[in-house]
């Protein structure tokens, strides 16, 4: 079982009526707090983990957004943004019922710590355990809290180098408010890509997608995420491009590439290799490998994975064993564009 939950099932006697549960991880906390919860509600903005939810519970919620039915607790597991936990904290605050009950637990090397500060706007603090290298806060409602919607929490960024692309990101999504340097030098290397379907995998605040769309406006793009707030991104930055949802382009929930289409012309890609305070480098590993399997298979497609990384990152050996070969587009900036065409 996750330390988390470890820590709260330390001290059960705190948590009664209904409850929100937001961020939490996929363990076996669901079923030891049934007993002594009268309505208990999952709140989880990754999809992996919403789908391992589903199995534990029927009354499970995937959205940027907090349910919206009130609640007399909450229980939030800090998230690695702090702009994201700010989100959180205000959203759910406007969710309690009057005297309502912040709960914020965290590891420690998560800054769980610093994170406990930014309850105080919200009423009288205290520190219930710390334990499991996690530390288990309380928040006593002052008063009712007005919510702030999710458009008031976004940030626009116009990027007049690629024809003044739109890029609306939100809390907790990669980069957000600005172009990352890999991504930048990826839009520069986007030219003769190959007919059929575009996938953006992992796309974030949708920043790859758009500018495939706009430049490839016949094919269809199809945006893949984890997280629910990525995906949300990307819908106000296709509005922001005044790009219609309905005029080729598709967004998709999935856990990684496995979720991804079939018979793609080309997957483009900065692939994600963070996965909460740590580091994972299994979904970008998992594209490397599966992604010929869902380009279209034609000798005649000239379909392609094209994606930026890190130099230090040893993908090139991954590239040549599932496609033969491996061929660097650009580099700059502590970056490299690969090229993998399936043969």
């Amino acid at each position: 079982m996750d330390p988390r939950s470890e820590v709260i099932l330390r001290q059960l006697d705190f948590f009664k009526g209904s409850v929100l549960l937001a961020g939490l991880p996929a363990d076996q906390l669901i079923h030891a707090l049934k007993p002594q919860i009268s309505s208990l509600c999952a709140w989880s903005w990754h999809f992996g983990e919403y789908s391992a939810l589903t199995q534990l519970s029927s009354d499970c919620h995937f959205s940027a957004e907090p349910p919206e039915q009130q609640f007399d607790q909450a229980i939030i597991f800090l998230p690695k943004s702090k702009e994201l936990t700010n989100y959180l904290l205000q959203r759910i605050a406007s969710r309690l019922k009057p005297q309502g009950e912040l709960f914020l637990v965290g590891e420690k090397r998560a800054g769980i710590e610093r994170a406990a500060k930014q309850l105080q706007p919200y009423g009288k603090t205290l520190k219930l355990d710390s334990a499991r290298h996690c530390q288990l806060w309380q928040c006593n409602l002052s008063g009712p809290v007005n919510d702030k919607p999710l458009i008031d929490w976004a940030k626009t960024v116009v990027l007049e180098p690629f024809d003044h692309l739109k890029v609306v990101s939100l809390p907790g999504v990669f980069s957000h408010g600005e172009l990352d340097h890999g991504t930048a030098l990826l839009l520069q290397h986007l030219d003769n890509l190959p007919k059929g379907d575009l996938l953006d995998f992992g796309c974030g605040a949708g920043v790859i997608g758009c500018f495939l769309k706009k430049k490839y406006p016949q094919q269809t793009v199809h945006f893949l995420d984890v997280d629910a707030f990525a995906l949300a991104a990307t819908r106000l930055s296709l509005a922001a491009n005044q790009i219609a949802e309905d005029d080729g382009v598709h967004l998709i929930a999935g856990r990684g590439i496995a979720d991804a289409p079939h018979n793609l012309g080309a997957i483009i890609s900065n692939p994600p290799f963070h996965q909460g305070i740590h580091t994972s480098y299994q979904a970008s590993e998992d594209l490397l490998t599966q992604a010929v399997l869902h380009l279209n298979p034609s000798h005649y497609s000239g379909s392609e994975l094209r994606i930026v990384a890190n130099s230090f990152l040893k993908y090139p050996p991954l590239l040549k064993t599932h496609f033969g070969h491996c061929h660097v587009l650009a580099q700059g900036h502590g970056f490299h564009v690969y090229q993998a065409k399936r043969s």
